[in-house]
């Protein structure tokens, strides 16, 4: 299959999760310990991609300087955006007890900023291997299921719709597809210095992200098994690179 389309595809399969999760907060009534408990384990799940996926193959492959230049500016992107966003309305993104009312812009350009970085990563990486990479899209997919079923939860909480958030996901679904697209696009033929540095700007934003947003959340809810859930999603990603 041509390169674009696997690129295309990984992003579509990373955000689809994204719908999954929603339709579970639609037809169900999940219990918020119980989306605490998703949301951390996702948050070990990407901590441990980013170091053993991302960040020490980039290290290997462009060097210390681009590696730990990208990580750093992808945080520093993140955070700022992050609260750019917040202050209008997209705090409470993944929060399951309500979205604290934020308007439907705040909310998808939120979890744009939340999913950009991640589909970049997977398009970088179709480019790198030449196919799809079974690690790193599976801990994006497993790591978007909370948030599509934490922010959903939220958005019902505050009295919106079934068609207001599947709207959000498959718009954000559709993003996250041209951004891989990009990501493979503009960056596969790059110099390895220029694409380590791309992928820790990515892989920088992730981490911030998960700091800023999800453990928190999940730490709102359950403050004794938080450290617990992540460190098993942590050694469920570490897992999956040992054996791809």
């Amino acid at each position: 299959m041509d390169g674009l389309l696997l690129a295309g595809l990984s992003g579509l399969i990373g955000a689809s999760t994204l719908l999954l999760g929603a339709a579970v907060a639609t037809i169900f009534r999940v219990p918020t310990s119980v989306v605490a408990a998703i949301l951390a384990f996702g948050a070990g799940v990407l901590i441990s991609t980013l170091a053993y996926e991302l960040v020490e193959e980039a290290n290997a492959s462009g060097g210390l300087l681009p590696t730990a230049g990208g990580f750093l500016a992808g945080a520093v992107l993140f955070v700022a955006s992050d609260w750019l966003v917040s202050r209008r309305g997209a705090a409470g993104r993944k929060r399951p007890t309500g979205t604290g009312g934020g308007s439907g812009t705040a909310l998808a350009v939120g979890a744009l900023i939340d999913g950009i970085p991640e589909s970049i990563v997977l398009g970088l990486s179709v480019a790198d291997g030449g196919a799809l990479s079974v690690p790193i899209i599976a801990a994006i997919a497993i790591s978007n299921i909370p948030e599509g079923l934490s922010s959903t939860a939220g958005m019902r909480a505050d009295g919106r719709g079934a068609g207001y958030a599947f709207g959000i996901w498959g718009g954000i679904a559709v993003a996250s597809t041209i951004a891989a697209i990009a990501g493979y696009s503009l960056f596969g033929d790059a110099g390895d210095e220029v694409v380590s540095f791309v992928t820790t700007v990515a892989a920088g934003g992730i981490l911030a992200m998960v700091a800023n947003t999800m453990i928190p959340e999940a730490f709102e809810r359950d403050r004794v098994l938080t450290g617990l859930y992540a460190t098993v999603g942590f050694l469920t990603a570490f897992a999956l690179h040992e054996l791809g």
